[in-house]
């Protein structure tokens, strides 16, 4: 029990540091300061997804459904004579040609405009990211655990093979990231099946995303700093406490607004937190809390199991030659 309640203590710790890394914005500050290139790319994606594409939604709101309901009314104005009154086909089709114009609005401005920022986001979280990387002055490689630093060249040198040439370590990438992006797509399938659960999927969805989000935050950092898909895994599972109150902070929009809303405030804030993960010592923070508590570990949890596990399943459907490729790439 004593070392149960430990290890309880120790992963309130890491979710309350790994919130309070979340919330350490002014970094941003500090690396748009640094990187002009980072200020410019983040005044952009503010500029897209929180003026035009949030204030699109405001205006439609506050502006022109008011002004329709006022043009088109859904009940009888009172200074109407009750002859004009009495025709409820009138009022019928002032519902009809409300509601076609506010979808016309939605198909013709905000659903193509939300494609657009999308798609348009996506590169700039990149771009964001490496500029966030740059400006912190660190080296390309940086491994999670020294000890491990050496293990593919030992196990290669045991066996006798030679070390993968520039074009195999760029098809191993190439690999990598393919695995990586169906083991994500998987995991979110997972996420969104978990909020129909009974009771208790609310709560589920909210652990599920704070984790999902947390390791996109990460990855940029991890991708720019040449750490395999493996080892990301094996950190992030086993400090899940920590990356569990990272992406806390992320999730929170999500269960406040309407899906286009609270798209627009995640990709305001997503580069931000990216920024505050690339800004982070999460590896030695962890370490020195682990030290404080005596060298505690509750141990490995897999929260990717379902989503590796599926993932494996829908490559069985490619040749064999194709999945032995892929799973060669992905334990290397």
């Amino acid at each position: 029990m004593e070392a149960l309640s430990a290890k309880s203590k120790l992963a309130a710790v890491l979710w309350l540091e790994g919130f309070r890394q979340a919330c350490c914005l002014h970094r941003v500050l500090i690396l748009c300061h640094r990187s002009r290139k980072l200020l410019i790319r983040t005044g952009q994606c503010f500029l897209l997804n929180g003026f035009i594409f949030l204030g699109s939604i405001i205006i439609l709101n506050s502006f022109i459904i008011p002004a329709l309901y006022w043009i088109l009314p859904d009940m009888c104005p009172e200074s109407s004579s009750q002859e004009f009154c009495s025709f409820a086909v009138i009022w019928e089709f002032y519902s009809f040609l409300r509601h076609g114009l506010i979808q016309i609005f939605y198909v013709t401005w905000l659903y193509p405009l939300y494609v657009f920022s999308f798609i348009l986001s996506n590169i700039w979280y990149n771009d964001i990211a490496k500029y966030g990387f740059s400006a912190m002055g660190r080296p390309v490689i940086n491994k999670l655990d020294p000890v491990r630093q050496s293990d593919a060249s030992t196990l290669q040198n045991a066996a006798g093979m030679e070390r993968p040439t520039d074009l195999g370590r760029v098809m191993i990438g190439i690999g990598e990231q393919v695995y990586s992006v169906l083991l994500l797509s998987c995991f979110f399938l997972e996420v969104y099946v978990t909020g129909f659960i009974p009771y208790v999927g609310k709560a589920f969805n909210f652990l599920l995303l704070s984790w999902m989000y947390a390791y996109y935050c990460f990855e940029y950092k991890w991708n720019f700093s040449e750490i395999g898909l493996d080892k990301r895994l094996d950190f992030f599972e086993s400090n899940w406490a920590f990356f569990a109150g990272f992406g806390s902070p992320c999730v929170v929009p999500l269960f406040f607004f309407s899906p286009l809303v609270s798209y627009g405030c995640m990709a305001i804030l997503f580069p931000l937190f990216v920024l505050t993960a690339t800004g982070s010592e999460a590896e030695q923070l962890i370490s020195s809390r682990r030290t404080s508590w005596g060298g505690a570990c509750f141990g490995r949890l897999q929260i990717f199991k379902t989503a590796d596990s599926l993932s494996m399943w829908l490559l069985s459907l490619f040749p064999v030659q194709s999945k032995r490729r892929l799973q060669e790439q992905k334990y290397l």
